[in-house]
């Protein structure tokens, strides 16, 4: 837990050093600016990563025991979700720290977070089956990781690129996400109805296609493990 809450700190305090004089200094709020794009991200990767070997891990259960599979993919994202409440905490008092003025409407991010877990535990049920048939997945996916964190402007911003080209970053759901913070802590401002929809598509989308993977190689992951 602790680790958990430190990791996305020191990654904070790199890229605060790093990108501050080069990208920061028309961004408001900076700190929180980066902190919130770490925020999601981390905990994105935190629950994919750790769901994508929960079935491989725990193959020693499956094997002998007759339990719902999917259960340890939900227990991964539990685990995930907690460590993220314990560094929210921290980026509340980062926000008082950089003197955003705490409003009603922020209790609006509860929102985001569940389309998150939702859109995570879907995306891990993905993961997991693929792993359990092609091993490789891990490598391929760390490549993934890489550039999800490139393309979700967690320390840059997206203002200087054309109408077109940032209507792009939408069709990236940990973007969207990320930006839902951003708007509702540093803008002030509440997401428009249509954004509300888009996170929660992503997030129903991706669940549905996990639990349609998952149900379909259900029976023969046994015989893999």
């Amino acid at each position: 837990m602790g680790w958990s809450v430190l990791s996305p700190l020191l990654t904070l305090f790199v890229m605060k050093l790093v990108f501050t004089q080069l990208l920061g200094k028309n961004i408001p709020h900076y700190t929180i600016y980066l902190f919130s794009g770490n925020l999601i991200l981390s905990y994105y990767k935190e629950a994919t990563r750790n769901g994508m070997s929960s079935f491989l891990e725990n193959s020693g259960i499956i094997t002998h025991i007759n339990v719902p599979k999917y259960m340890f993919v939900l227990s991964r994202n539990v685990s995930a979700l907690v460590n993220f409440a314990l560094t929210l905490v921290v980026y509340f008092l980062f926000c008082a720290t950089d003197r955003i003025e705490f409003r009603p409407a922020m209790v609006l991010l509860v929102f985001p977070v569940v389309c998150l877990l939702l859109l995570n535990i879907g995306v891990g049920l993905i993961l997991s089956t693929l792993f359990v048939f092609f091993r490789d997945v891990r490598y391929l996916y760390d490549v993934f990781l890489t550039l999800l964190t490139y393309v979700s402007a967690v320390f840059y911003s997206i203002e200087h690129f054309s109408l077109h080209v940032q209507r792009l970053f939408l069709i990236n759901p940990v973007y969207v996400y990320i930006k839902y913070f951003r708007v509702l802590v540093i803008d002030g401002k509440i997401p428009s109805l249509q954004y509300h929809g888009l996170c929660l598509f992503y997030a129903l989308s991706f669940l549905l296609i996990g639990i349609a993977v998952f149900r379909h190689h259900d029976r023969k992951l046994v015989y893999y493990l």
